[in-house]
């Protein structure tokens, strides 16, 4: 176990749009469950806890085996904190108490397609890369670089003009967050984002991963999840 790195699953209470969403039942057990077992499995922590307001989220979260050693401030539970406020907040609590990682991983509580060969990909990357973060990143399906935009009365026009003729199989590839993990330095606490100038990218295959915003979001991840154990 590498003991100079913690795990933290942010995990607040409120949930606008799938309630209890940090709770709910995904495939028989909570989907914060599978964050938590991911985190474990991996062998890569000395410490894996849950940071929530919630008092079913921690209990929940230290039944399948994460540490709860204190709920959330009502600054880092309103709609308005950022992930990185969170990190701050439970990195300095355990600095107070003598406690010091060399690594932090943020794992999000609703991310059932994060598991333990991921989280040590991404580990390596961040260490022998040296890069100041690294996440899991999806391959945009079609090239953003032929992109339109949507103006009054349905006419549409390309976002970059430039690139009207070109042939996809000429645009370079684009990516973004899987909204899946970060791992970061702690350095990176001291910034305003965890994306630096030296961040890292693993690519992962967009059967493993998917937004989850609402209802269809969630039916659309069960299937994608099934579909991948059959693979498997």
């Amino acid at each position: 176990m590498h003991q100079n790195n913690i795990c933290i699953i942010p995990a607040r209470g409120g949930s606008k749009r799938i309630l209890r969403k940090n709770i709910k039942v995904f495939l028989g057990k909570p989907i914060i469950a599978y964050s938590v077992d991911a985190a474990l499995r991996s062998g890569l922590f000395a410490e894996v806890m849950v940071s929530t307001d919630d008092e079913e989220i921690a209990e929940i979260a230290t039944y399948y085996g994460a540490k709860v050693p204190f709920l959330r401030s009502p600054h880092t539970s309103d709609d308005f904190a950022t992930t990185l406020d969170v990190l701050r907040e439970v990195y300095n609590r355990y600095t107070n108490q003598n406690y010091h990682f060399k690594n932090i991983c943020c794992i999000y509580p609703t991310a059932p397609f994060v598991n333990s060969e991921k989280l040590k990909s991404a580990y390596d990357l961040l260490i022998n890369g040296q890069f100041d973060s690294v996440l899991p990143i999806l391959r945009y399906s079609f090239p953003i670089q032929r992109s339109f935009i949507k103006k009054d009365e349905g006419k549409i026009a390309y976002l970059y003009e430039e690139f009207k003729n070109t042939r996809s199989q000429d645009l370079q590839p684009s990516f973004h967050d899987a909204g899946q993990f970060y791992w970061l330095k702690p350095e990176v606490l001291t910034l305003n984002s965890i994306i630096t100038a030296r961040s890292g990218g693993i690519e992962i295959s967009e059967l493993e991963g998917q937004d989850i915003d609402n209802e269809n979001d969630w039916k659309l991840a069960e299937l994608k999840y099934e579909l991948l154990q059959n693979v498997k």
